[in-house]
């Protein structure tokens, strides 16, 4: 069953539907009104009753606001806000000739996703913007409750977090393996930083401006999913495909090398792109007062995801599987990954329908040329408002303190185990890469455990940043008990300040963990503030977004025209069929709709993420050289033993996790000021 998302449901025994918006004066603007029985029939406006007079009791003077109404069979449960014609300032695409054949085949395309009910979508020109575009079709979700629409456009998170969690959790230790020292290793995760740099952003802003038949989000997703699993399945496999073309061992060793590393390479630019555009996706195809559920349900299947991934590499696949997906750990896992990250992509991209960019006129104030990307980047980027620049700062020393754990904390603690408890049997294993990599899992499957029930527990006992507008009503029973509940709750910048504060307390005890199980407790611990830092940044960029999008500024949503008829005719409307309404600001200069730019202020946020991550590889590269220059004695058993770094003195990666609790400080003071913005 397919339904719009989300649906607003009228406590009232009609809905009025704005078809013509002119001006106040017009005198021929209709309205449809639908009756609570699914019948549609034109009605007059108040210029216009059916005596010749203002009809002021069936069509009463327009409200700006959101109305909560009453819950209803109706999962969405609001009704919209209407408004006087007179702020619409729309009008038709004077060039629609030029679309027209194209307009009908997305909104046959669009209609046929509703089980039958086609969709009033046409294309419009939105007056009075900087720059004017036409749309087609509406977006909306496959789903019959709100709680499975919600999974379905998030559920590409669980495929890009456990391939993530696998390349976090076994590469590092495959490097180790190879050869490579510990410095040389942390240059090689430059790749995630500078992928997230040049992808995020650039990506981000083509898609905003992609004029794709199948959405603007969508076909990146697909593309990057596909060049991610093929990377995947070559990093898995690089010693047999190098040795299929190299016959000398010592030569293959550096080739394998280097094709391991362009295939990490690979993958971190294909997932960050990916990655981009499924957050950009949530911020286009729901509302603002559902835009920290969307966070909330991202951070939950990316948390599936780790689990999933973190449980797969702690157990011995090799030994429950066989040798038919590879004779290691490593090999079955990344084909594993390869399938995740194919299906979870391709059930959102089924389950989500955009709407359709047509053309755009562009401005001529804005950059052109062929470096327009990258100016339209600069100028978004020095030119923030004061709470987007506040939220972009707070993500940047979080993730100068986010990124050596999130890298190097499995292999810490497979290492502190083989220093501190492992029995010598165990040090003489013939696959030390697996047992490393297992032991890591082990307490990352914890970690990621913690992180999903914080996923699913925080957003109940925390305050939206626009509950004060929108209030979710719970069951009729609970009513009253979640009526004193919500007065105590913490609202979710507090929550965001100690989730930082947590994380800092437990990475300053990192250098003193002298055994495998004190090291995992101290990475479980941080899986609540992970959730925090995947739902709090992204729901309070979400709002922001929606804000400079005219959702809010503009004193609510809008109704927009969406035919060419005076009167139009709707078909039937009940539970299984939900009406669909586009909404639009009624201010010049406020965007189209919810996530106009969502794209490019995410490519920012994500700029500030991996900025500070290129800090973290400067300072992993620093204490590396300092304490520990040489080869892994755990892992690079091959080596000759006077290439191996001394064990006595504390653990490197040990000592990044410290300075990151240190940045982690700076994260929590620069939230705070995102209070007095």
């Amino acid at each position: 069953m397919a339904a719009a998302f989300p649906t607003r449901a009228s406590t009232s025994n009609s809905t009025l539907i704005p078809t013509v918006a002119r001006d106040a004066d017009s005198s021929d603007a209709h309205c449809l009104r639908v009756d609570s029985g699914g019948h549609s029939r034109p009605i007059l406006t108040p210029s216009q009753s059916s005596n010749g007079q203002p009809d002021t009791d069936s069509n009463p003077d327009f409200a700006d606001d959101w109305h909560p109404s009453p819950a209803t069979s109706n999962p969405g449960g609001y009704v919209g806000p209407t408004r006087r014609p007179s702020s619409l300032n729309l009008e038709f695409d004077r060039d629609r000739n030029r679309n027209r054949d194209r307009n009908r085949d997305i909104d046959r395309h669009a209609g046929e996703v509703i089980d039958g009910a086609p969709t009033i979508n046409r294309s419009i020109r939105e007056e009075g913007f900087a720059e004017m575009s036409t749309w087609a079709g509406q977006p909306h979700i496959k789903g019959s409750s709100e709680a499975m629409r919600m999974v379905l456009l998030t559920f590409n998170a669980i495929g890009i977090t456990f391939t993530w969690g696998v390349e976090m959790t076994y590469c590092t230790p495959y490097l180790l393996n190879l050869g490579l020292t510990k410095s040389n290793t942390s240059l090689v995760w430059i790749a995630g930083p500078l992928s997230g740099l040049i992808v995020q952003p650039i990506v981000g802003v083509i898609a905003d401006q992609s004029t794709s038949k199948w959405g603007r989000r969508r076909p990146f997703i697909v593309m990057g999913s596909m060049i991610a699993a093929l990377s995947m399945i070559v990093l898995g496999f690089t010693q047999e495909i190098v040795g299929f073309f190299v016959a000398d061992e010592k030569s293959a060793r550096g080739f394998t090398i280097t094709l391991a590393v362009l295939a990490i390479y690979a993958v971190d630019f294909a997932i960050n792109a990916v990655m981009s555009c499924a957050r950009s996706l949530i911020v286009d195809t729901l509302p603002i007062e559902k835009q920290q559920a969307g966070a909330a349900w991202s951070s939950r299947m990316s948390a599936m995801g780790h689990m999933m991934g973190y449980g797969a590499g702690a157990i011995d696949l090799v030994g429950m599987l066989g040798t038919t997906l590879g004779d290691t750990q490593f090999k079955q896992l990344t084909l594993i990954a390869t399938f995740f990250i194919l299906f979870s992509s391709g059930v959102s991209c089924w389950a989500v329908t955009e709407r359709v960019l047509i053309s755009t006129r562009p401005d001529s104030r804005k950059p052109v040329g062929r470096f327009k990307v990258f100016s339209q980047i600069w100028s978004t980027l020095l030119n923030l408002p004061p709470r987007i620049q506040a939220i972009c700062w707070a993500q940047f020393w979080a993730w100068i303190g986010w990124f050596p754990f999130l890298f190097y904390s499995a292999t810490w603690v497979g290492e502190t185990y083989f220093r501190y408890d492992a029995p010598e049997e165990a040090k003489n294993s013939k696959d030390v890469l697996g047992d490393v990599g297992r032991i890591g899992s082990t307490a990352l499957v914890i970690y990621s455990t913690v992180t999903l029930i914080g996923a699913w527990l925080l957003p109940m006992i925390t305050k939206s940043p626009d509950d004060e507008k929108y209030t979710a009503r719970p069951p009729q029973g609970l009513a009253t008990l979640a009526e004193k509940f919500s007065k105590r709750k913490p609202d979710l910048m507090t929550v965001w300040m100690a989730g930082h504060l947590m994380f800092a307390s437990a990475m300053f005890m990192a250098p003193f963990a002298a055994s495998f199980r004190f090291a995992t407790f101290l990475v479980v611990i941080c899986g609540l503030p992970w959730t925090i830092a995947m739902w709090a940044p992204v729901t309070f960029l979400g709002v922001e977004v929606n804000k400079l999008s005219g959702a809010t500024e503009a004193g609510g949503p809008a109704y927009r025209r969406l035919s060419n008829a005076d009167d139009i005719e709707l078909p039937a409307i009940n539970a299984d069929h939900a009406l669909h309404l586009e909404h639009g600001p009624d201010t010049p200069g406020a965007s189209s709709s919810t996530g106009e730019l969502s794209g490019i202020y995410f490519g920012i946020l994500n700029i500030y993420s991996t900025l500070p991550q290129f800090i973290g590889t400067f300072i992993s590269t620093i204490v590396f050289t300092i304490l520990e220059p040489g080869k892994s004695p755990e892992l690079a058993k091959g080596a000759d033993p006077a290439q191996h770094h001394d064990t006595d003195g504390p653990n490197a990666i040990a000592v990044c996790l410290f300075i990151g609790a240190i940045s982690a400080l700076g994260a929590a003071y620069a939230t705070s000021r995102l209070r007095y913005l």
